[in-house]
């Protein structure tokens, strides 16, 4: 098998050692001080589960799509920031050719509908979304550290293909030490992890809190609340579903126990925001929003908590 990894953050070195542990065939796009660091030190997995160190000679590390080989690839996965969908979708495009005929791409993304922008040019048997919640930080630019597991990688299709394609590549990375499957049904988990997503990240950002300290003002819970109930009412008017009934039932879990269980954690956002980089609120809060002009649904809440990280953006 071979695979190639677009996007050499913690997902990107993480599941790049578990293919490689797998006994795949493994090339990186990389660029500048990453690729120089991949290229003289291989790439490492640390923290929870197995640890892995590959040698540099294991791995192709590439700069440039031109560079890439044609046939090569059996998937590419996508484990960049959303903010580069676009493009990267656009250069595979006018480089098709490196994927084989039958060849996958997995998006590894935080977010709801990523593979819209890959759609506008591969078929849609062809693309695929996980729901990731394992923690992965990425210290050096060689090196991921599996911080946190909660639940399995699941793999699956938003547009109603069926997964089992993907089996191989569910069973090489549980076989690596962070269990993963295939599910029908990846929408619900994309959007159980978008609620949790959507009502922390944004406002903890822009409140320089962790997770847990949003909980402790009624204020603050005041704003959860309306963002986790404007989702449900998208969701309700899309054609899309969750895991729960309602937003009581949600917010019960959210509050009694996921919440709790990472109180002292920094959004993404928050951690991007510090760095002034631009975030991935597009693909959160603005997807609600976006979601919500399609269904002519309310969602102020959504959108001031947008709008209030495009205006830090803006000083980037």
């Amino acid at each position: 098998m071979n695979v190639l990894i677009i996007g050499a953050g913690g997902v990107g070195i993480g599941l790049a050692a578990s293919m490689l542990g797998q006994n795949a065939e493994v090339s990186i796009f990389a660029r500048g001080e990453t690729a120089k660091a991949i290229r003289k030190n291989g790439i490492r997995r640390c923290g929870l589960f197995t640890h892995y160190s590959f040698s540099p000679d294991l791995i192709e590390v590439y700069e440039d799509y031109g560079e890439i080989p044609k046939d090569a690839f059996d998937y590419i996965f996508i484990c960049s920031k959303t903010v580069a969908n676009d493009d990267i979708s656009k250069r595979l495009c006018e480089n098709k050719n490196i994927l084989k005929n039958q060849g996958k791409i997995i998006i590894f993304q935080n977010g709801f509908g990523n593979d819209e922008p890959y759609l506008r040019f591969f078929d849609k048997s062809r693309v695929f979304c996980a729901r990731v919640i394992t923690g992965f930080a990425r210290h050096e630019r060689y090196i991921s550290e599996v911080t946190v597991y909660t639940e399995p990688i699941l793999i699956g299709s938003l547009q109603k293909q069926d997964p089992t394609c993907l089996k191989e590549i569910a069973d090489m990375i549980t076989a690596s030490g962070i269990r993963c499957e295939i599910t029908d049904e990846v929408e619900k988990y994309l959007w159980a992890k978008m609620l949790y997503n959507c009502a922390l990240n944004g406002l903890g950002a822009i409140l320089d809190v962790s997770y847990g300290k949003l909980s402790e003002s009624e204020y603050s819970k005041d704003i959860m609340d309306s963002i986790i109930d404007e989702i449900f009412e998208v969701i309700k008017a899309s054609e899309y579903e969750t895991l729960w009934e309602d937003s009581q039932d949600y917010k019960e879990l959210f509050y009694s126990k996921l919440v709790p269980d990472t109180y002292g954690h920094y959004s993404s956002t928050h951690q991007d925001i510090r760095r002034k980089i631009r975030t991935e609120i597009d693909s959160l809060n603005g997807t609600v929003v976006k979601l919500a002009g399609r269904y002519n649904i309310d969602a102020n809440t959504n959108k001031i908590i947008y709008n209030l990280v495009k205006s830090i953006e803006n000083d980037f």
